[in-house]
Parts: structure tokens; sequence; C-alpha cells
């Protein structure tokens, strides 16, 4: 059975600092058909931090992937997610064993990926806030 990396590639940081990042944001055992629903799940679910106001979401699928582009008001933001087959993982966990009829442990979901970098001014505050632009605040 094949183990498969959902990868997520999206550009971080502002202005000059721009680079892209890409995370592990989660891995799942079986047929590759089961790892891409899982991946389009999470794509039609993914929320980038931006565009801050965005004007058009379109999800395409691409190969082994989506590519997510939302269009904002000022700029266009691309969020490339795919599924890869893991090959070696020198960090990777020694593989349950099974005794007698109890089925093998699924492989824990990673975390989400880590916020993009912050802005901050010359005192090392946030730029912006943390809470601006979250919908799940009252």
């Amino acid at each position: 059975m094949a183990t498969w990396g959902l990868i997520l590639e999206t550009t971080v940081g502002l202005g000059e600092r721009k680079h892209t990042e890409a995370y592990v944001i989660a891995q799942v055992e079986g047929e590759r058909e089961m790892a891409l629903a899982e991946l389009e799940r999470r794509a039609r679910a993914y929320t980038p931090e931006h565009p801050r106001s965005p004007k058009r979401r379109r999800l395409f699928r691409d190969g082994d992937g989506f590519l997510l582009i939302v269009d904002g008001a000022w700029q266009s933001h691309a969020t490339r997610f795919s599924a890869a087959e893991l090959m070696d993982d020198t960090d990777r966990p020694a593989p349950a064993e099974r005794v007698g009829d109890e089925p093998l442990a699924t492989t824990p979901e990673f975390p989400p990926p880590p916020p993009p970098s912050v802005e901050r001014d010359e005192d090392g505050v946030p730029v912006r806030p943390a809470w601006l632009g979250r919908t799940d605040l009252p």
C-alpha cells in the first residue's frame, strides 16, 4: 500500500521578501484515487491569507493536483496542491506491528502549515493583527 503526501505550495511574504514555500499538509495511506479525493476536499476548503479582499476564486485540476487562483483587487494569488507518493522519509516512524486481528493504526494527519511570515515594524510588532480578517470570530 502506497503512502501519499498531500503537498501545498504557496507564495509567502511581501514585496522583495516573497518566496514559495511547500508544506506536507497530510499523508494518506492507500490508492492514488483516495489521496486525490482527500486533496480535492482540502483544496476546496482552503482559504489563503492573500488576497485580503478576494473578488474571484477558481480551482483547476492539473494532473495529480489542483491549482487555486484567487483574484484580488490588484493581484491574483495562486496556491498549488499536489499528491506525491512518498518514496523515502528519514524521520518516518517504524511500521506498526499487527497484533491478532486488530487493524493497523492509520497515519496521523500532520498539522496545518505554519502561518506565512508576518511583516513586522522596526520594534518587532506585527503590522497586521493576527485576528484581522478572520471569519471565525464574532
